[in-house]
């Protein structure tokens, strides 16, 4: 069946401003690390990127690597830019990195400008598309200057390959250089993607500072932790979960007692907000509006919904918050 887009798709989802440029993201995104990839049901993916549009998401993360088996996620993703989204194209902001293992040899990972103008090059002929909207530098090299990992991302714009740049994972002091490097050639960094929930909180001890003194957007990561943050660990771990899936990248050892207890607490103030404890959680790391954008996953179209249901609820009390902190200091 011809797939036709919601007509009211863009009423109800909030759109935020990505740092100091003129490009608004949706204040939810649907990543593609997992449930897009060759193992996975294509059907189940194609649903849940139509109801992800339909619900106002247009923007799509993915990268080289997301599957399995790697760039699978993005052969998918180009399969349905043909058959679904053709037509809707310029609505879509669509983004890909490289920087983890792809390949083998020395070229195949890291930030060199060989691997990373390669790796992009590969992943516009697996989407189909002669440009991405953003494009990351996927993790910090240690072994290349960080001019030469810059460089790479302002020739990349500059061939017309990609219409902004990103990094993800860079700590503070990293950043602060990449923003300098950048504004020198021309191309100002519009983005960082780092890890970030109630259980995860590095980026407040001086990335979350960098980023706004240098007019540089966010887009969270993991605000669910792999899915700890959502009502189905509250009895430990089930047959269907990512700790349960042999491809999955939570590991069953991080679900304690300690941890499932924090969950439970979690869970009940959630419930007396109206809310379930993923959409508390994505409310939380919305809650400052110093993150621009919180990426999200899903294995099922109904978690999409939920999740976006989340922006219903932005506020919180001065108690709550201090309830959270209670909770997450035990």
């Amino acid at each position: 069946m011809t797939y036709l887009a919601n007509s009211d798709r863009y009423e109800s989802m909030t759109y935020n401003r990505c740092g100091n440029s003129g490009l608004m993201l949706p204040a939810i995104s649907l990543g593609l690390w997992h449930n897009f990839g060759g193992v996975d049901s294509f059907e189940n993916g194609r649903a849940m990127l139509r109801r992800a549009f339909d619900l106002g998401i247009t923007h799509f993360d993915l990268a080289n690597n997301y599957g399995p088996p790697p760039g699978s996620a993005e052969e998918m993703f180009g399969q349905l830019l043909k058959t679904d989204f053709a037509p809707y194209r310029d609505e879509l902001v669509i983004s890909s990195k490289a920087g983890y293992r792809m390949w083998d040899g020395p070229y195949g990972e890291w930030g060199s400008k060989k691997y990373l103008i390669s790796s992009l090059d590969q992943s516009l002929k697996r989407m189909g598309l002669d440009y991405v909207d953003i494009f990351y530098s996927h993790r910090p090299d240690p072994h290349t200057p960080l001019e030469e990992t810059m460089g790479a991302l302002d020739q990349i714009v500059r061939q017309g390959k990609a219409l902004y740049v990103g990094i993800s994972s860079y700590s503070a002091e990293q950043t602060e250089e990449a923003v300098k490097i950048l504004n020198r050639l021309g191309t100002p960094l519009l983005i960082h993607q780092p890890s970030y929930s109630m259980l995860n909180r590095w980026i407040e001890d001086g990335l979350q500072d960098v980023l706004q003194e240098n007019k540089v957007g966010s887009i969270a990561f993991c605000p669910l932790e792999q899915g700890l943050l959502t009502n189905k660990y509250v009895g430990g771990v089930p047959q269907e979960s990512r700790a349960a899936k042999a491809t999955g990248a939570l590991s069953q050892e991080r679900v304690t007692e300690e941890l499932v207890g924090k969950i439970k607490k979690l869970h009940k103030l959630a419930e007396n907000r109206g809310q379930n404890l993923a959409q508390m959680a994505l409310a939380w790391v919305l809650r400052e509006g110093r993150v621009t954008s919180a990426l999200i996953g899903a294995s099922k179209v109904s978690q999409i919904e939920e999740n976006v249901a989340a922006l219903n609820h932005l506020q919180f009390e001065k108690e709550e918050l201090s309830k959270i902190e209670s909770i997450l200091s035990e």
